[in-house]
């Protein structure tokens, strides 16, 4: 089996140099990055499992990476590692996308724990089976290919994200989920309930599948709880 990839992004030298010594005594592939630049590169050429990410680094700072990865689709799990310690701090980095935050100094095993269920997150196991197929009304969506063919005959692609969100719903169809569980389950961290995130994926699966998205039949809104899909 092949070890799980680790980008590193940390430009304090000897911090940086003791956590790649555990990691990879961990049996993780770390790979470096001491500035943001240097990071978006290896992003864009090479493929990550996770990536560990200090704030504080010269040129872009970790928030930012974090908006222009999730910005570009890119949805390899982020664990931000920052000096910034204020809740709002931490909000900030959960908002922009990251799936976990510790703040400096932080406890090594608890860090290494992190690293792991980050890891097993980053492993499409919300995906169903190769060529499972569902139809509801006039639409039909492959969750191999992510392709969908909307109530209207147009042909579309998903993202990895939506899908695990559709998959999500229709697995517990006609039971309302939670904002708190789809956060956690798809996205892999908790935010405060006043996040846009979710609601503009149900905004864009009723843009595809509903006759009507002003009136939706499929996916409906339990205001201040979630969300609930019927077929």
């Amino acid at each position: 089996m092949s070890k799980h990839s680790i980008l590193l992004v940390e430009d304090e030298v000897h911090l940086h140099d003791a956590l790649k010594l555990n990691l990879n005594l961990e049996g993780y592939e770390v790979s470096s990055a001491y500035d943001g630049p240097e990071a978006l590169h290896q992003v864009e050429h090479a493929h990550f499992d996770l990536i560990i990410l200090d704030v504080m680094l010269p040129s872009l700072d970790g928030f930012s990476i974090t908006e222009i990865l999730r910005l570009k689709n890119n949805q390899t799990p982020i664990l931000i590692l920052s000096a910034k310690n204020t809740s709002a701090n931490k909000v900030q980095g959960l908002r922009l996308g990251a799936d976990d935050y510790m703040t400096k100094p932080f406890n090594l095993e608890e860090l290494l724990l992190r690293v792991a269920k980050l890891i097993q997150k980053s492993v499409p196991v919300n995906l169903p089976a190769p060529n499972e197929l569902y139809t509801f009304s006039n639409n039909q969506f492959d969750f191999k290919s992510l392709d969908a063919i909307t109530y209207n005959g147009e042909k579309i692609t998903l993202t990895k994200k939506e899908a695990m969100l559709l998959k999500l719903l229709m697995d517990n169809k006609n039971t309302v989920v939670t904002r708190e569980r789809i956060l956690q389950t798809v996205w892999g961290y908790n935010v405060f309930p006043n996040t846009r995130t979710i609601d503009n994926f149900i905004l864009n699966f009723r843009k595809y599948f509903e006759l009507d998205p002003r009136n939706p039949t499929h996916f409906i809104s339990i205001r201040g709880v979630g969300y609930k899909f019927q077929d």
